[in-house]
């Protein structure tokens, strides 16, 4: 297996609202994508999503929608004041801030939202990993 995630599926309650919700704070949606699932660009990870109850059917699990699904997705930018713009695009279209955007421990800053389904979002600017010119997080070593 290659060390490579390429596409992340969430799965959502309200797919029309989801998918405002994405192309609000950016996201493109593929030609690809269906009335019933939607597939979204990103920079080498991409996102979709799908109903939740499909979703769970299709990975063998219950629908606990009580429940947390126990991942966070995480989005790098290049600086604290592009961690709180994230954070205020993402509540302008929907999202509840859970976590305003703070320095950290590790020497960075982050914040942490909510997307209208529950997802956790942890928007973080880490000075140790910087961006290459596609904005993807470049790891040290």
């Amino acid at each position: 297996m290659r060390p490579v995630v390429t596409l992340l599926t969430l799965g959502v309650a309200d797919l029309p609202r989801a998918r405002a919700f994405y192309a609000a704070v950016g996201w493109r949606e593929s030609s690809d994508s269906q009335e019933s699932v939607a597939f979204l660009h990103g920079a080498g990870t991409h996102l979709g999503l799908w109903s939740r109850a499909e979703l769970a059917a299709d990975s063998e699990v219950p629908d606990d929608a009580g429940g947390w699904g126990g991942i966070t997705l995480a989005h790098n930018v290049g600086s604290p004041a592009e961690v709180d713009a994230v954070l205020a695009e993402a509540e302008a279209a929907g999202g509840a801030v859970l976590r305003r955007g703070s320095a950290t421990v590790w020497g960075g800053y982050n914040g942490v939202f909510a997307d209208p389904d529950g997802h956790r979002w942890e928007v973080a600017h880490n000075p140790g990993w910087p961006l290459d010119a596609d904005g993807r997080s470049v790891l040290p070593g």
